[in-house]
Parts: C-alpha cells; sequence; structure tokens
C-alpha cells in the first residue's frame, strides 16, 4: 500500500505522515500541487490524500488529471466545511471528502477504505496457508497465534498473503511497503523478511523465487 500527501501545511502533513506510517503504510508528501503531479507521474499511488487549497497547481486541477487517468483513489481534505463546498469537491470526482479539523482515527479509516476499493475486492482479512492479515485493524495470526510484527514486516506478510500465491518482486515490495526515500540496494528488506520468516516460525511459509522475489505458495 503505498499513497501520497498533498498538504502545504507541513506541520499537518508530518502529523499525516507520521499517523499513516505507524499503520504500516508507505507514505510520500509534497506540499504544492506541481510537486504533486510529478510525483504522481513517477509513481504509482493506490490513495492520494488531497488538500483542496494548495499552491502553484490547485488541488481541483490535481484531482482532475488523478480522476483522468483512474487509477488512483482521491481523499480531498479542505478546510471549508460547508455542504457546497463537499458536494464540489465530490463533483470533481473525488471519491471522498474529509473536512479540517478531523481525527486521525477517522482519516486512516476513510484511507483504508478507499485503498480497498482501490483493488480487485477482497475480504478485509486475508487469508493464506494458516495466515490471517487484517490490514484495518493491524492485526496478523498465523493459526489463530497473534503475530507481534513490527510495521515493515506487517507490510511485507500483507502484500505477500494479497497477492494470493502469485511472486512479489523485491522492487514492488519496497515500492509499496516503503516510500521514496529507500535506498533500491538496500539490503532492508532481506533483512525485514528474515525476521519475517523468525516470527512467522516453522513449517517456513515464504518461499524465495531467485532473481524474482518472494511468495507464499
Amino acid at each position: 500500500m503505498r499513497i501520497l500527501v498533498v498538504e502545504d501545511e507541513e506541520v499537518l502533513a508530518r502529523a499525516i505522515v507520521e499517523w499513516l506510517r505507524r499503520e504500516a503504510i508507505a507514505v510520500d508528501v509534497v506540499h504544492d500541487g506541481e510537486a504533486a503531479l510529478e510525483r504522481l507521474a513517477a509513481n504509482d499511488y493506490d490513495v492520494l490524500v488531497l488538500d483542496r487549497d494548495i499552491p502553484r497547481v490547485h488541488g481541483d486541477e490535481v484531482c482532475r488529471v488523478v480522476v483522468e487517468r483512474g487509477d488512483t483513489r482521491v481523499l480531498m481534505l479542505t478546510a471549508a466545511a460547508a455542504v457546497r463546498d463537499r458536494v464540489e469537491g465530490l463533483a470533481l470526482g473525488a471519491d471522498d471528502y474529509l473536512p479540517k479539523p478531523f481525527a486521525f482515527v477517522e482519516l486512516s479509516a476513510r484511507v483504508h477504505a478507499l485503498l480497498r476499493r482501490s483493488r480487485p475486492a477482497a475480504p478485509p482479512v486475508l487469508s493464506r496457508a494458516g495466515i490471517d492479515v487484517d490490514p484495518a485493524r493491524r492485526t496478523a495470526f498465523r493459526d489463530g497465534a497473534p503475530l507481534p510484527l513490527a510495521n515493515k514486516e506487517f507490510g511485507v506478510l500483507a502484500e505477500l498473503v494479497r497477492a494470493r500465491g502469485t511472486v512479489v518482486s523485491a522492487e514492488m515490495l519496497l515500492e509499496k511497503v516503503w516510500d521514496e526515500h529507500i535506498d533500491p540496494f538496500t539490503n532492508v528488506l532481506r533483512v525485514t523478511v528474515m525476521k519475517l520468516r523468525r516470527k512467522l516460525g516453522e513449517p517456513p511459509v515464504i518461499e524465495t523465487v531467485p532473481g524474482v522475489g518472494y511468495r507464499i505458495p
């Protein structure tokens, strides 16, 4: 899961990013519409958290571009709470609308709802090979026993379970679980998978496909 936050209030932007990263979501952040369009052209995002009133390129125009592409869900933020403003935002094609100020728990709930809509229909709890992962509640179990996972371990496991037996490349895992600042040549993924395997216990469930990536068959 990877999202882009576009918010010109840097303190608020930082708080949103920190909150979502605690939930094992990879988050990039920019502070104006021009930078947002550049990131959207370079990367694939599941959800865009978009402040409507941003400099350089207005949030309305950013929303129009994203809607035309049709591959990213849009959660629009604004300080204007009037019904007319909400209707205008949704009329632009935004999938959801959240007026400021908002509770971070509501923000994350709406992001998770959009993440589910951005993918093919899947049950709220993902299951494979005796493993159950609930992305919304951020819980994971193997054969009924809870798994005490760090954020990145949880993110990797969720992506592997979600893949339903297909191979997930190392590049895709880095893109979905980490953010744009990750060094593509780092060994952080290998170390995370090693720790995850240890916590999952026996018998081994994560298979390495040499030169390709990982899967849970």
